[in-house]
């Protein structure tokens, strides 16, 4: 099924030749499966995106030394921004059938906020509250930036400069940014659960997907459910105790309240202070590298063309608008989720109606406490092996990419492997600094602005911080080489792969906003 206005074009309107329709997906972007089953796979969608939905929170509840009680709630309103933002993207954004969640590259300016004013730097509050207010008034302006990128198009003109050479280590980052996540590389890991999960998924999404179309449509919601009954089942029967990495604790579901009082500015009216402004912006351009990679990654499981200049405006700023909603209600942001993006890959689902479902499902249950406690008492290594199992599946669609690219060509070559190199070598050395502010301190910038005007002493920080972000950020300082380099370094548009890929982008006027379509519908009326 398709709307008006936003088709999938198979065939490229001045050449004739087809566009590459992947074999792999089952549900297309316009295609809308039965209720129930699509409420189940809405649920898988999501359930591909709850460690790091949850993890975000944690982290912050965490840093800013938040209640048992209050953390609960935290939670749920994550859940309940994402639920809203997700709508909101597939139906007046790129409507694209990607999920939005809690993003990890505004965490590190958040943690910084949060370290400042939990020390006392900032204003006369120094506990939790004070920190959650100067964070949402942060996200808040700073998204407002973002919002008027997207829709201004200044977003968009990037794509002008953007070939198969920069798309593709920058796609592959996204899956390589988490190879070394906590979940799969911890200490005290659980291989033999990690191994049974990733073990599942790789059985039904692989071997058996012929078998059944069970076996194909709900590869993650079988891998974890029963690797989480498996748990659960030797938790109760005390074979995994209370400090294995696998425990599941069963009693902590019903230890919180039932429903949850979830509601704009609930914490109090957020507060500004520029220089975490600036801070935070820092990791807005870095949500926004990450969101144009992941919108070209669906475009191409799904064999739709590129996104266009129009589709790339409208998710970039409708995202923007989503972390102004998102600090309004009290959370860390939100942005496109690569979970999601890989979850398309292992399933074939690429629904754009199911991804819709399941963003009301989560949205109900984000106002039920008992939910989010049953969500988090997912283990680890549950967690893990579904992250090798998607990530690997992005990596390996950014590779993909490269068979538009002259291969043999040794300026493409050396781009592509930079790129790599840098996006995953930059990021491990921000990672000897916790915070900015220990960034901050190695670079020495507060010691040689001292006794300047306080404006310059803010700036400098600013930039510090910002290239602490970036820099942290594998595909924002990957794909940043990459777009530099490709764009400096002398070479044809064959070998970089923009003729090939210009049969395959779709033009501006093949997608039309939600208003386009609207005012469409009226007129024919």
């Amino acid at each position: 099924m398709t709307d008006a206005g936003d088709t999938s074009v198979d065939r490229d309107a001045d050449s004739g030749d087809d566009r590459e329709v992947s074999d792999d997906i089952e549900y297309g972007i316009d295609d809308k499966p039965p209720v129930g089953e699509s409420t189940v796979l809405g649920i898988q969608h999501y359930l591909t995106m709850v460690g790091a939905n949850i993890a975000v929170p944690l982290i912050l509840a965490d840093e800013m030394g938040m209640p048992a009680d209050v953390t609960a709630q935290f939670i749920g309103t994550f859940f309940v921004v994402s639920g809203i933002a997700t709508l909101a993207q597939t139906t007046f954004g790129n409507r694209y059938p990607i999920v939005q969640g809690a993003p990890f590259s505004m965490l590190a300016p958040a943690i910084a906020i949060i370290a400042v004013v939990t020390a006392g730097g900032v204003g006369g509050g120094d506990d939790w509250q004070a920190a959650l207010l100067q964070l949402q008034g942060a996200i808040i302006v700073a998204a407002t930036v973002q919002v008027a990128m997207g829709y201004f198009g200044l977003v968009g003109k990037l794509r002008n400069y953007l070939s198969p050479v920069v798309v593709a280590p920058t796609i592959a980052l996204i899956g390589l940014s988490l190879f070394d996540a906590d979940q799969i590389t911890q200490m005290d890991q659980s291989w033999l659960l990690l191994g049974l999960t990733l073990g599942l998924i790789l059985l039904f999404s692989q071997y058996l997907e012929l078998k059944h179309k069970a076996f194909r449509l709900y590869p993650v919601i079988l891998g974890i459910g029963i690797a989480w009954i498996t748990a659960a089942g030797l938790s109760v029967t005390n074979v995994l105790g209370s400090d294995h990495p696998g425990h599941v604790p069963l009693g902590d579901v019903t230890d919180t309240a039932l429903l949850m009082p979830i509601y704009p500015f609930q914490w109090g009216m957020p507060e500004f202070t520029t220089a975490f402004i600036i801070g935070m912006f820092a990791g807005v351009l870095a949500s926004i590298v990450e969101s144009i990679g992941d919108y070209y990654a669906v475009a191409n499981m799904t064999g739709n063309g590129a996104p266009s200049e129009q589709r790339i405006n409208h998710g970039i700023g409708m995202e923007g608008l989503m972390n102004i909603f998102s600090g309004v209600m009290g959370t860390g942001g939100s942005t496109s989720y690569s979970e999601n993006v890989g979850a398309i890959g292992l399933t074939g689902v690429a629904s754009r109606y199911v991804v819709q479902i399941g963003a009301v499902v989560m949205l109900v249950f984000g106002f039920v406490g008992y939910f989010g406690q049953l969500v988090a008492t997912i283990p680890d290594p549950i967690i893990g092996g579904l992250f090798i199992a998607m990530f690997a599946q992005i990596v390996a669609v950014g590779i993909g990419n490269l068979k538009h690219v002259d291969l043999e060509s040794s300026r493409n070559v050396f781009i592509i492997g930079f790129a790599l190199f840098i996006g995953m070598a930059m990021p491990a050395y921000m990672g000897n600094f916790e915070t900015t502010l220990a960034f901050r301190d190695e670079v020495g910038v507060e010691a040689a602005l001292a006794g300047q005007p306080g404006w310059l002493e803010t700036a400098g920080e600013a930039v510090v911080d910002t290239v602490y972000i970036i820099g942290s950020t594998g595909m924002a300082i990957g794909g940043l080489a990459a777009l530099l380099l490709d764009n400096t370094i002398p070479g044809s548009r064959e070998e970089r792969g923009l003729a090939a890929w210009e049969q395959i982008t779709e033009d501006d006027d093949e997608f039309e906003s939600f208003w386009e379509r609207w005012r469409g519908s009226e007129q024919d009326q």
